[in-house]
């Protein structure tokens, strides 16, 4: 069953401040999609120069990102984003769906044909800088996705973030094949970043946004809004959620 779209409640940010979120997250969507695109052409160059699997499935991944980041630009694009909501997060669910196929059908293909890549240097340097921009982009598209209270976006952010643990499985991959020939460590690593992204495109087809958005509390714990209203913790979290106290601030 579908959660409900969020409402603006007078718990929310005030119109000026919704403004400014908003626009910050048009600009985080912009420079994710900008990095992607450029992430992408570089990655399946690369990945085919050096018939490495790995390489092609990163760059293809990032044209999966590039989808769900459009998705929440056009979600917010126009006058009343949360109207747009619903179908974004169906999109951004797709996008992580077809990202856990290709990567799990790549990967049995590497473990079984045991196809072994070329050294590449620049996927090595694309995966590096990969990992320590990517984690500066999620987390700013988070943060201003849970102050709006916007699912999408903090959703999108997620699909951001699994671009990180990819970048280092990449770089764990390359890096390990090329020093010791083990060409079955990036396959095996990949399959666990597949269930990841099950996981996280079911999330984002049910709406759920367990630390999404900040929930009112009441002195006695429970989120206001009514009778049957769930416990929450200090960061207005659902049972079950353990990413607030890592990002919160």
């Amino acid at each position: 069953m579908d959660l409900p779209l969020l409402g603006r409640s007078p718990a929310g940010p005030p119109p000026a401040r919704r403004q400014v979120l908003a626009r910050r997250v048009r600009l985080l969507v912009a420079a994710t999609i900008t990095y992607n695109v450029i992430e992408a052409v570089v990655a399946i160059t690369a990945g085919t120069l050096a018939s490495s699997t790995a390489l092609i499935g990163f760059g293809l991944d990032s044209v999966i990102e590039v989808s769900s980041a459009a998705a929440v630009a056009w979600q917010f694009a126009g006058r009343d984003p949360e109207s747009r909501e619903k179908v974004a997060l169906r999109i951004i669910a797709f996008s992580f769906f077809a990202l856990a196929g290709y990567v799990t059908v790549e990967s049995v293909r590497a473990l079984v044909g045991g196809a072994e890549a070329e050294h590449s240097s620049i996927g090595l340097v694309l995966a590096a800088l990969s990992l320590a921009i990517m984690p500066v982009l999620s987390y700013a598209q988070r943060r201003a996705g849970r102050e709006l209270g916007s699912r999408s976006a903090v959703a999108d952010s997620k699909q951001t973030l699994l671009c990180t643990y990819l970048s280092a499985v990449l770089l764990v991959g390359l890096g390990v094949n090329s020093l010791f020939g083990w060409s079955w460590a990036d396959p095996i690593a990949a399959l666990v970043i597949a269930a990841v992204a099950v996981k996280e495109g079911r999330e984002a087809w049910r709406g759920d946004a367990c630390c999404a958005v900040p929930l009112t509390v009441s002195r006695t714990g429970t989120a206001a809004g009514g009778p049957g209203a769930g416990e929450v913790d200090a960061c207005g979290c659902r049972p079950g959620c353990s990413c607030c106290p890592a990002d919160a601030t």
